[in-house]
């Protein structure tokens, strides 16, 4: 009987990651929709290609903005209706960009769709750790980043294959139509909204019964001034802040590295170093494992300092050295926001869960717009020796921060 309880509730566990997976994949694929098309965006609106951007940067500000919001709202109204309503949201304004009559729509309909998918992208961690209970939420936390990645590469890639025979409203289509099927996978995975805030099933054999009850404002105050001020978590925002910053700063600006001499690439073959997006799905579920083995701070510490030595890599005049350098950075980076996403989600307390996702998430994205311009100024003023230069620093020695904590807490637990 204890053996079929068990069973029971590890495939319920597993429909649970599978929809926040799927959930993740379909809000990225949008996300992320329009790059490979910004010529055609350019060419069609007769835009120079700064304005042309807004068609990702629209969205992904509107995000920014708009998670901390959303997440103290699914304190109220639940966290899986507010998941649900971010998925049909996104998916519905990615059916009608197509339809849109000028490019100020558009952009209108983008910045929607951004702080619709701020549901998936700042509550889901939250959820995961409501449904599972604290201690299984590493491997699920993995697995929902891992989707988040896959969904990046899968909007990027089914955009830019389709555009050229079906032009840049006919690619839209295609990745609504991926959303669409992702979309459907999730709904059909997650459980109804009535179980929705019970105890995690890690907790106990079955879902518990109950309502979840709406907190008072006052309360979600107090929950927001709780997830700004506890050091564990003020660390986890400043690694992704500073982790997401540095790692696009270095994707912006690549590009401008390769098609010059002595590489002199086509802007086709820069673009295959996306492809290594791939090994940050499989380090994102690896870094859940590894957390297991040697604990928070010793796998965030080496992530940290796996992504300055994969920085560190790209600077010899090699494509071999950039590729792999790249490659190192990636799993670097995705396992380190794999551990600290996670962390960040364990360590919120009950009451604060969605303020401290929200928190985390809304550093995430503020770290890419402003880390990530800084480092492409950084780049036209003094090249890529300057810019890896700050990318170590900046990286290395918050895993060295990481690190040393990480030694003091363990003389700690010796200590008799």
């Amino acid at each position: 009987m204890a053996s079929a309880t068990s069973a029971q509730t590890r495939s319920a566990s597993g429909r649970i990651t599978l929809g926040v997976a799927a959930a993740g994949t379909s809000s990225f694929a949008l996300l992320y929709a329009p790059q490979p098309v910004l010529a055609q965006l350019a060419a069609e609106y007769r835009l120079d290609p700064a304005t042309a951007s807004l068609a990702v940067s629209v969205a992904t500000g509107a995000l920014a903005l708009a998670v901390l919001p959303i997440a103290l709202l699914s304190e109220t109204v639940g966290r899986h209706r507010t998941i649900v309503i971010s998925l049909l949201a996104s998916l519905v304004t990615s059916m009608v960009q197509p339809l849109a009559p000028t490019y100020a729509v558009l952009l209108v309909l983008r910045a929607v769709q951004g702080a619709a998918i701020a549901g998936v992208a700042g509550v889901g961690a939250a959820y995961l750790v409501e449904r599972l209970g604290r201690s299984g939420v590493a491997v699920a936390v993995g697995a929902m980043i891992a989707g988040n990645t896959i969904g990046g590469m899968l909007g990027r890639l089914s955009v830019g294959f389709s555009a050229d025979l079906l032009g840049w409203r006919g690619a839209f289509g295609v990745v609504a139509g991926v959303a669409a099927g992702c979309t459907a996978l999730s709904l059909a995975s997650l459980p109804r909204p009535t179980t929705e805030g019970r105890t995690p099933m890690s907790q106990r054999g079955e879902p518990a019964s109950g309502p979840r009850r709406p907190h008072p404002r006052s309360h979600l105050l107090r929950a927001l001034g709780t997830a700004l001020r506890t050091p564990v978590l003020l660390l986890q925002y400043a690694v992704a802040f500073v982790g997401m910053g540095a790692f696009v700063a270095m994707y912006n600006t690549i590009g401008f590295r390769l098609i010059e001499q002595p590489f002199a690439l086509s802007a086709a073959a820069v673009s295959l170093l996306f492809l290594c997006y791939a090994l940050g799905a499989a380090s994102s579920v690896t870094a859940g494992m590894l957390v297991g083995r040697v604990g928070r701070r010793p796998a965030l510490a080496g992530a940290l300092l796996t992504m300055a030595g994969g920085a560190a890599l790209t600077l010899p005049d090699a494509l071999a050295c950039v590729v792999a350098g790249f490659a190192l950075l990636t799993v670097g980076f995705f396992a380190a926001h794999s551990v600290a996403n996670g962390w960040a989600a364990a360590a919120a307390p009950e009451r604060a869960r969605g303020q401290v996702s929200g928190v985390y998430t809304t550093s995430y994205y503020l770290g890419s717009s402003v880390l990530g311009t800084a480092g492409s100024a950084v780049f036209a003023h003094g090249g890529w020796g300057w810019l890896i230069s700050a990318v170590i620093v900046v990286v290395a020695g918050l895993g060295t921060v990481v690190a040393a904590v990480a030694v003091v807490a363990a003389r700690s637990s010796a200590r008799p």
